[in-house]
């Protein structure tokens, strides 16, 4: 191990890492987290302990955003470690004990205190509104049907297109694997609807996106199609990691994309949309070793939960706790702690990840308007200077302090 953890991690007791100035700590955190992430995979798990009980001493999820990010890859980190330990890993569980409904409060959290997901929300509506707008009957089928204010915002733009000419009847069929937060999502769509006088149907199908049945999904044979999927596909990625960690040589697209995401994409083909709208982190952190995965994981939501800093008021603190605790934690654990098909978080930057597999499965790309976009989008300026939209290559981002976070592309048959 190249990097020195002297005089900080000769013993518990003698970790002086608090002791340091802010900057300092923070960046020394990092790097103890990495070393330590190094330390579990070589099997030097005395040195890794003695790391992560430095971290403790100074981790903690109501200090900054450094502090509050090393809580949660602690925890990954632990469980790695103990997973060594005969018994221990079958009698822990790892996964998200929490109702579906704590689960959809802080997203809608995450919404309201960072705007990534309206972006897309607004974004997605514009581009179904230029390539469907004009059309008797509109067909959206969305692949996490959980928040309604995405097709809200659609509804108005389709009422201001229109200008008094006759409104389309639009058909959402809603996805999601819990009963409630579909009925819930109707009631709330077909109400708003009522309101603007737009004729529309909700079709739920309870299901999970790997389980899908697409023979369920109530398409007339010539209908139109617009496909929604924000931070869904990623999970259709888990494999068995069997790559060898010393391979050198980048893998090809077409042999490394797993079975389920070969047979989804290749079932949302056979639908013919018209339009295809993906959000999807812009992070790659599904490689095999955990040390890179840390490396790139630390990265993206070190920049989360700094922007979570700036826009959370003091007053709400412990709602911002709450959040990254349920939602942004459990997704840190999941990458840190799980391999094989047991990781779903296998999140993959676009222009390595889902512009290969997308093209390999047969899609064409559809160009986002980026001057029209961002004029959509122009009211999520109030969140402050630090979130920004950019566009690369017919792919739009939203960024926070110029690092990209997240991608929004559009696709057809």
């Amino acid at each position: 191990m190249s990097l020195c953890l002297s005089p900080f991690l000769d013993s518990p007791s003698q970790c002086r890492i608090k002791d340091m100035k802010v900057e300092g700590r923070d960046l020394y955190l990092a790097r103890l987290l990495k070393t330590c992430a190094r330390y579990i995979e070589d099997g030097e798990f005395k040195k890794a302990s003695s790391g992560l009980q430095c971290i403790a001493s100074v981790a903690t999820p109501d200090g900054d955003p450094m502090q509050r990010v090393a809580t949660y890859f602690l925890d990954g980190l632990a469980y790695r470690l103990v997973m060594n330990i005969h018994g221990v890993p079958e009698a822990l569980n790892l996964s998200n004990p929490l109702s579906t409904l704590a689960q959809q409060h802080v997203r809608k959290l995450f919404s309201e205190f960072c705007p990534f997901l309206k972006f897309s929300y607004l974004i997605t509506s514009q581009a179904i509104v230029e390539a469907m707008g004009r059309e008797q009957v509109i067909h959206i089928i969305d692949l996490n049907a959980c928040d309604v204010a995405q097709w809200i915002s659609l509804l108005h733009s389709l009422r201001d297109q229109r200008q008094g000419n006759p409104l389309p009847f639009v058909k959402i069929t809603g996805i999601h694997e819990n009963k409630g937060v579909l009925e819930q999502t109707g009631i709330q769509l077909i109400q708003e609807a009522e309101k603007m006088s737009i004729p529309l149907d909700f079709y739920p199908i309870e299901s999970q996106l790997e389980e899908l049945c697409f023979e369920n999904l109530p398409v007339k044979p010539g209908e139109l199609i617009a496909i929604s999927s924000v931070l869904q596909l990623h999970s259709l990625l888990a494999v068995e990691d069997q790559i060898s960690h010393d391979s050198i040589l980048p893998p090809n697209p077409s042999q490394c994309v797993s079975p389920k995401m070969r047979l989804f994409l290749n079932s949302l083909l056979k639908l013919q949309p018209r339009l295809m709208v993906i959000t999807e982190q812009e992070s790659d952190n599904n490689g095999h070793s955990v040390t890179e995965r840390l490396n790139k994981a630390l990265t993206f939501y070190a920049a989360l939960f700094d922007c979570l800093e700036g826009n959370v008021p003091k007053a709400r603190a412990l709602e911002r706790i709450m959040l990254e605790r349920i939602l942004l934690g459990e997704e840190i654990k999941d990458i840190i702690s799980c391999d094989g098909v047991d990781r779903k978080e296998r999140h993959g930057k676009f222009f390595k990840t889902w512009l290969p597999w997308l093209e390999l499965a047969g899609f064409k790309r559809v160009p986002l308007h980026y001057e029209r976009m961002l004029q959509v989008t122009r009211p999520l300026q109030s969140y402050g200077r630090g979130y920004k939209l950019l566009e690369n290559n017919q792919c739009l981002f939203t960024c926070w302090n110029d690092l990209p976070l997240y991608s929004i592309s559009a696709w057809r048959f």
